[in-house]
């Protein structure tokens, strides 16, 4: 059957009741459908656009971690529960938007209190507090604050001065070590220095020397030496004997006599201590055999270990300090002189050298010494104390008090550990801001708990509200069709 708008089409009153009247009947039954939606658990659920009230939850002031749906009584001291409400609505419905920092556009490090310019002349941006927020405000009564044991401390600049605690041991001075060497072979007739730690002057005598190699080269002196006339043959002849370490008093010697000497003195090259003999009257040595290593312990090396995250930390020039257990209270001065550009393969670590000067000899070789290096980093940086932070592995969190006694979890970057028990914030927390640095774990888990909470109500809510009916005119093609299908059945009960 074919429609005519403009004929069939209802009157305006007509139309007007007839809609009035559906939508009646839609709110009515809705309005039944939600009142008597069902009771679960023997609990009534409230009617749908009351979830304020359905967010609300019971808990005890002196045990916060019971928290119920219904009011009563706490099971473990017996006291009349209260509602616990989000004490963020208010803030939220505000709408507005605290800074907690300013930072430098091109360095997120670079952080400041107050709105200005960057060192690099740009316009401060604003970290808002929203944009870091890690997870639920708590708000603590202040005296439920005080039995917590609640201490908080502010945020400050300071220097980056970090001091490295590490172990090392002493050892000799290799650019102060020598060893004694023959260039010649032969037998040794006479010791001079005969035991391992004998301290030795530069010049002493050694050993008495027997070698055909020197016998030879003393003739040779002594032939240039007696003709006289060829200076250049003489020179070549005493030059032979220097370079087989034979000293400028032996060769005058040779020259005063005119007879040549069965043994020739070798003499220390300089002063130290004997820390290798491989000589015994009456033995034989190779040419090239190390007789003697002697060592000056005026000043000696530390060889400290240190972390490869520490590594960056020390350079050559810093100051350094050491003590030993045999010494306690005595503290030796001395710097850093030389880091080795590789790592031990079995501890992982890198070795430093230290220089140190021991004109008593108190510092022996192979002795332990507790070492102690004082790093700085340019600039200061925002710290605060290293109980402050949460370490779960994966994050650092920390407390920041705000208005009303409220505490909030905030995400942070740590940097350097430094002096003090202080730790570097590289991002996070702005200048000045009061953070907790005791019983922020019990914040940190009433955090969670109450996060926890408003997870499961929330779901609670997507479970208990209605399904959404379809609109009453889904099914039609047009809101004028449905009146004029009205119109023609009106019009047919009127013919009747």
């Amino acid at each position: 059957m074919s429609h005519h708008p403009e004929k069939h089409k209802a009157p305006f009153p007509f139309r007007a009741v007839i809609l009035t009247a559906l939508i009646t009947l839609i709110v009515t039954g809705g309005t039944a459908y939600l009142l008597g939606y069902g009771h679960k658990g023997g609990h009534e659920l409230v009617p749908a656009g009351t979830e304020t009230e359905l967010a609300e939850v019971y808990t005890c002031g002196m045990h916060p971690w019971i928290i119920t749906e219904e009011p009563g009584t706490c099971p473990i001291c017996a006291m009349d529960l209260t509602p616990k409400r989000d004490d963020g609505a208010s803030d939220e419905a505000s709408g507005e938007r605290k800074v907690a920092y300013w930072r430098a556009p091109m360095n997120p490090q670079e952080i400041y209190d107050k709105p200005g310019k960057s060192a690099m002349g740009m316009d401060l941006v604003p970290v808002y507090e929203d944009e870091i927020m890690a997870g639920v405000d708590i708000k603590v009564d202040p005296v439920i604050q005080q039995n917590m044991g609640l201490r908080t401390t502010k945020v400050e600049k300071g220097p980056l001065v970090h001091t490295i605690r590490t172990y090392g041991h002493i050892t000799y001075d290799e650019t102060r070590t020598a060893q004694i060497s023959p260039k010649f072979k032969g037998w040794f007739e006479k010791l001079y220095v005969d035991f391992t730690g004998q301290m030795v002057e530069k010049g002493q005598p050694l050993f008495e020397v027997y070698s055909p190699e020197l016998l030879a080269a003393q003739e040779e002196y002594l032939i240039a030496y007696r003709r006289g006339g060829n200076r250049d043959l003489l020179a070549s002849a005493g030059r032979r004997l220097r370079y087989f370490d034979v000293a400028d008093s032996e060769i005058q010697a040779i020259a005063s006599s005119g007879e040549v000497k069965k043994t020739l003195t070798i003499r220390s090259p300089f002063s130290g201590v004997v820390t290798h003999k491989n000589a015994v009257e009456g033995g034989f040595v190779k040419a090239g055999t190390n007789v003697y290593s002697i060592s000056d312990l005026s000043r000696v090396w530390v060889e400290a270990h240190i972390y490869e995250f520490e590594l960056h930390q020390v350079l050559p020039g810093q100051d350094a300090e050491m003590t030993l257990p045999y010494l306690p209270g005595k503290v030796y001065s001395g710097k850093v002189t030389y880091v080795y550009p590789y790592l031990q393969k079995k501890t992982r670590d890198v070795v430093i050298r230290l220089e140190f000067e021991n004109p008593d000899l108190e510092l022996k070789p192979d002795m332990y010494a507790d070492v102690r290096i004082r790093t700085s980093e340019t600039g200061d940086g925002l710290l605060i104390p290293s109980e402050a932070v949460i370490r779960s592995g994966s994050r650092n969190v920390v407390f920041v008090t705000r208005e009303n006694n409220k505490f909030s979890p905030r995400e942070v970057t740590l940097g350097l550990s430094v002096d003090g028990g202080k730790v570097q914030i590289l991002t996070g927390l702005g200048p000045n801001e009061i953070v907790v640095t005791s019983g922020q774990f019990l914040l940190d888990s009433e955090s969670k708990l109450k996060e926890a909470v408003q997870k499961m109500m929330e779901a609670k809510r997507v479970e208990t509200k209605p399904a959404e009916k379809d609109d009453f005119f889904d099914d039609m093609e047009t809101e004028d069709d449905f009146f004029e299908d009205m119109e023609e059945v009106s019009t047919a009960n009127g013919r009747e």
